[in-house]
């Protein structure tokens, strides 16, 4: 029987600008980072995560996300 090759784990994070309970929530920043940075950084600390993305609704969102240096798709 052939080896299989190791299963790839795939983190997709939605990214809404406009939240109903707190618009733009994820790009406030509290410590220096917005919201959507800590999530970014917290998923990265899982388990072998193979890829992380943010799928963004906004292009705020978007330029966030390069800012940091992490993989975005505008959906």
């Amino acid at each position: 029987m052939a080896a299989q090759p190791p299963l790839s784990s795939y983190i997709v994070i939605p990214a809404r600008l406009e939240s109903t309970r707190l618009p733009r929530k994820l790009l406030l920043q509290e410590t220096g980072k917005t919201v959507l940075q800590h999530t970014y950084e917290s998923a990265s600390r899982a388990r072998k995560p193979g890829s992380i993305w943010v799928a963004a609704d906004h292009l705020e969102i978007v330029a966030d996300v390069k800012r940091f240096g992490g993989r975005v798709e505008l959906t």
